[in-house]
């Protein structure tokens, strides 16, 4: 099969052509469909995130259609369109597996990183963490979903009930939550890179009742902030936007220092958090949803062997939404 190779941090990716994977008793094998590039690709790729599976084949957020299951899958039938999430495998036995909080999970691995991902035509993937997918969404724009949609859903549940909601970077995850929590009564205030206009042109058109540059205040309080870009100094600008008891949730995987700052912004019951992975709650509950909210992810497909390409094109934000490989 053909496939998109990490081989060294901080190298571009090679093509190579591998043999197709077999699965085991619990796996599913899938005919890779689409394939989101996430900025957790970035991290990976460049070195960012220590000790990956070398060498690699990146991508987390896959589609496909089963081609053959495990002697020990009964839940998933030939054909049927299945998505691939960042968590790839929980031990099931930890206290936290034991607990319904296998995101914490002692012996977890990650597809993409722990595991061979969906930057090939193959992929075979544990099938307790697989989820059907909404119909309504094609292959390619169903990709996000998988993590921006995914890890994003997790920090917005973290935020609790937050009548205005700042986001922080406003990349894939962000513009598939705006609509999400537009469609479900709530205000959304949008943070930029600063001078950023059609970013915030962007956030407007998806619903932002306010879009500005991160170093910016909003024009009223918030009551909570998700934080997607991986810039530490945000913290403490996301703390003095937000109210008393109100709670900052750091959805990145990686992300730089958090600057010193003075306790009076944390004062006041205020709140930081971090999100960690995903549970298989949070999918079910996220894909849920978006039955009953109108959201559209805005992707760009780029073929399987021009991954470099997209991953540039994503490290330098000249895409609107997210970069989608296509075998």
């Amino acid at each position: 099969m053909r496939a998109m190779v990490l081989e060294k941090p901080g190298s571009p990716l090679v093509p190579r052509e591998l043999p197709r994977p077999e699965p085991d008793r619990n796996q599913v094998l899938l005919r890779v469909r689409a394939c989101g590039v996430c900025r957790t690709d970035l991290h990976v790729c460049d070195g960012e995130l220590p000790e990956p599976k070398l060498p690699l084949v990146p991508g987390h957020e896959i589609v496909g259609v089963v081609e053959k299951l495990g002697a020990d899958v009964h839940d998933f039938a030939p054909g049927q369109r299945l998505g691939v999430p960042w968590l790839g495998h929980t031990c099931g036995e930890c206290p936290w597996c034991r607990t319904d909080r296998e995101n914490l999970c002692d012996r977890a691995r990650f597809t993409g990183y722990q595991i061979d991902g969906g930057y090939a035509e193959f992929a075979v993937a544990d099938a307790r963490y697989c989820f059907p997918l909404p119909e309504n969404f094609d292959d390619v724009h169903a990709a996000p979903l998988l993590c921006a949609g995914l890890i994003g859903y997790r920090a917005y549940r973290l935020a609790g009930d937050a009548p205005r909601l700042g986001l922080y970077g406003f990349g894939v995850s962000a513009h598939i939550l705006a609509q999400l929590a537009t469609a479900q009564g709530r205000r959304v205030f949008a943070f930029t890179r600063d001078g950023d206009d059609e970013g915030q042109e962007f956030a407007r058109r998806l619903g932002a009742v306010w879009a500005g540059g991160s170093s910016q205040a909003p024009p009223e309080p918030l009551d909570a902030a998700l934080i997607f870009a991986p810039v530490g100094a945000l913290v403490p600008v996301a703390l003095d936007a937000v109210i008393k008891g109100g709670v900052v949730v750091c959805a990145g995987i990686h992300m730089s220092d958090i600057p010193a700052f003075p306790y009076r912004l944390l004062w006041e019951e205020r709140r930081v958090c971090s999100v960690a992975n995903l549970t298989r709650r949070d999918g079910a509950g996220f894909l849920a949803a978006l039955r009953d909210a109108p959201v559209r992810t805005s992707a760009r497909a780029y073929p399987l062997a021009q991954a470099n390409a997209a991953l540039d094109d994503f490290r330098r934000g000249r895409i609107e939404g997210a970069a989608v490989l296509v075998p």
